[in-house]
């Protein structure tokens, strides 16, 4: 019988995806409890939570496992996770996405940063820190972020047998979608065997953070806004957008620009930055100065509608979009 690591009072290994719609979280969450129950012997429970259940949005993914005299009979979110999965780096910019770890925990980031960087990043004091370029290694091997996020899963859980996984992986897709076989078995391997982590210790005399419940607050007569005014609306002037981003966004090269406006014509989100000119005749026009990285969720429809290639499809370089970034926005249809 597989003996799990470490578990918490109730006899419970728990394990928290950290993702957006669109990267298969939820799909990883199923298949890691599956491998759990199927392959190592354990009881275990898959569960989601999320908004609006579109591509782009927050989700979480929870997992549970315990041996198998133990029931597991709650189905409450994961609040002192023993291993954290990020499936997009930039969460960690509007979501605690270590809320609640143990000083020995595991958090694993897809990213192309080193294990110091990242903890720094997320303002860890200890823990182990894990990396994979999920990304890269999707775009690289034609498949989803997630079969190399739970590729270097199984590394960090070794009572999980990765050959369960693949199994899965040859059950799931083999009638359907032959050819994608091997693509999610290689980057599933490839997960496996290019996850690098470091553990931090915690220093002499300090502790870890003390766990906060993060409730939703109750809105009645005495706590709501006067008016009943919402006081933070989900539109993008307010929302940070690149957590959207799968690895690809548009690059702006000025000297190919003609200032057609195609690409602000279908972009859904206003990322555009236009400021009033003269030309070399003296006539004021609009000229395109750049792209509002903040605002781009890599939907690359503007890189399809330019004429003149000034906007390319390219790889998400670490610190490209910050060093890119406008100082404003400005929105043709408010001129």
């Amino acid at each position: 019988m597989v003996t799990l690591p470490r578990t918490n009072e109730l006899g419970f290994f728990e394990i928290r995806l950290e993702s957006i719609g669109g990267l298969g979280a939820n799909l990883a969450g199923k298949m890691l409890a599956e491998a759990g129950v199927v392959g190592a012997g354990l009881n275990g429970v898959s569960f989601s939570s999320y908004g609006s259940e579109k591509k782009g949005s927050a989700v979480k993914a929870h997992i549970r496992f315990c041996e198998i005299n133990t029931n597991i009979r709650d189905t409450s979110p994961v609040e002192r996770p023993h291993v954290v999965g990020v499936f997009h780096e930039a969460l960690s910019k509007t979501i605690n996405v270590t809320s609640g770890i143990y000083e020995d925990s595991l958090v694993l980031v897809n990213s192309t940063k080193t294990p110091e960087q990242l903890k720094e990043k997320m303002n860890m004091k200890g823990g182990t820190v894990a990396v994979i370029d999920a990304i890269g290694i999707s775009l690289e091997e034609k498949n989803r972020v997630n079969m190399a996020m739970l590729g270097a899963l199984f590394r960090l859980c070794p009572f999980l047998n990765p050959d369960t996984m693949k199994n899965v992986i040859r059950k799931s897709l083999e009638k359907k979608y032959p050819l994608a076989v091997q693509p999610a078995l290689n980057t599933f391997e490839r997960g496996y065997n290019e996850v690098v982590f470091q553990t931090f210790t915690l220093d002499e005399g300090d502790v870890m953070p003390s766990f906060l419940r993060q409730d939703t607050p109750v809105l009645g007569y005495a706590t709501q806004a006067m008016g009943g005014v919402i006081t933070n609306p989900g539109n993008s002037i307010l929302k940070d957008l690149s957590i959207s981003r799968a690895g690809m966004m548009p690059h702006f090269d000025d000297d190919k620009c003609i200032h057609c406006a195609a690409c602000d014509n279908v972009c859904p989100d206003f990322c555009f930055v236009w400021d009033e000119q003269a030309d070399k005749k003296g006539r004021q026009q609009m000229f395109l100065q750049g792209i509002d990285y903040q605002y781009c969720k890599g939907c690359l429809k503007c890189v399809q509608a330019c004429p003149t290639e000034a906007l390319t499809s390219a790889r998400e370089a670490d610190g490209y979009a910050d060093e890119h970034r406008m100082p404003h926005r400005f929105d043709l249809a408010t001129t």
